[in-house]
């Protein structure tokens, strides 16, 4: 079973993504690299829509949320994560 996380973009999620991206990226890059991360990115309208993330399973997907800069600073207003059958 993987795990989905769905990322609700906070008010200002524009510069404050800008800001802290390239800490974002390294740490989601240590997912991608160890095969744990499948995909990645934001919907259409990332403000009013937000983002995904599907992992392989629920413990990758809570140990990325957990480190992530862009929950740390703010760029996300709150977080799910749903299993998923995919």
């Amino acid at each position: 079973m993987k795990c989905v996380v769905l990322y609700t973009s906070a008010d200002d999620v524009l510069p404050k993504a800008r800001e802290h991206f390239p800490a974002h990226s390294e740490w989601f890059g240590k997912f991608v690299a160890d095969g744990t991360l499948l995909m990645i990115g934001t919907f259409a309208d990332a403000q009013a829509d937000g983002s995904m993330a599907i992992f392989t399973d629920r413990a990758a997907a809570e140990a990325f949320v957990a480190g992530d800069p862009f929950v740390q600073h703010g760029v996300v207003l709150r977080y799910e994560l749903k299993d998923w059958n995919g």
